[in-house]
């Protein structure tokens, strides 16, 4: 920016600052904003406000890093984007009513418009793009969490483990149970492996062809499948899409599915 609009910024600071704090008394009121309380609210304006006077006439490289650094503590907290998109629009709103009222020249007011649009625009888009990119790191880790979550291998008796699977199963999701299963498999030493598909809630072919072909990849490294959880809405689906499950077996419950899992394995249950 022009150095005498610099310096017109920081020689009207505690006017601007009184313009701008009514300017996000109206930002407040909107819905996003509504559970913060208002003394969060205060305190958060006065710190803004505080953080872009005090980068004023900081120079580029510096300031982007000061922003970046301000930025992620807010993001972290929760605090919405648009908060700070809509306080900044107001403070460039504050700045060119306060300076058209003691300039009357007119290039130095389009002038000022330019920087002012200029600097603020540059600090909303920084703002933008590190909000994206701690959100998407944020997303990409929770996916990763989730997924890691979303297929696991119990071993519950020797040489037999059981994997629970709940929702619904995509091609990465089931890449991920695949490698589990046979990771599982060979880690535990099982000879029987259970897929429970009673938290899926539709098998189709897409869900039967990857079933399918973990089943298989457990039988090349030496053990037996087993899928239960078959409830008569899934069977009836199987039937009328023509999926063939003939080739490892399948039952109805976990708990029938445990007891051949006991033959198998030359095991079984007994009261005392």
């Amino acid at each position: 920016m022009q150095d005498y609009i610099v310096s017109f910024i920081l020689e009207q600071r505690q006017t601007l600052i009184e313009r701008w704090e009514k300017e996000l008394i109206n930002v407040g009121k909107e819905n996003y904003l509504k559970p913060i309380s208002p003394t969060v609210y205060e305190n958060t304006n006065r710190e803004f406000m505080q953080f872009i006077f005090d980068n004023v006439d900081a120079n580029q490289e510096e300031a982007n890093e000061r922003l970046s650094a301000f930025a992620e503590r807010y993001i972290q907290s929760g605090w919405p984007l648009a908060y700070f998109t809509k306080g900044l629009q107001a403070f460039r709103r504050v700045i060119l009513a306060e300076f058209s009222e003691n300039e009357k020249d007119v290039e130095k007011l389009l002038l000022l418009f330019k920087d002012i649009e200029s600097w603020i625009d540059g600090i909303i888009n920084q703002l933008v793009n590190d909000y994206t990119g701690t959100w998407e790191d944020i997303f990409e880790m929770q996916k990763l969490s989730l997924l890691e979550l979303s297929a696991p291998l119990i071993p519950v008796f020797e040489g037999i483990t059981v994997m629970p699977l709940i929702g619904t199963i995509d091609t990465a999701r089931a890449k991920l149970i695949m490698e589990n299963l046979l990771e599982g498999v060979i880690a535990n030493r099982s000879h029987v492996v259970l897929i429970d598909i009673t938290g899926v809630p539709v098998v189709d072919t897409m869900v039967a062809h990857h079933i399918i072909q973990a089943s298989e990849a457990v039988r090349l490294v030496g053990a037996t499948c087993i899928l239960v959880g078959i409830r008569p809405e899934i069977a009836q689906t199987i039937v009328n899409l023509g999926i063939d499950l003939s080739k490892f077996p399948t039952k109805s419950t976990l708990r029938k599915g445990m007891a051949t899992a006991l033959e198998l394995t030359n095991k079984k249950m007994i009261d005392l």
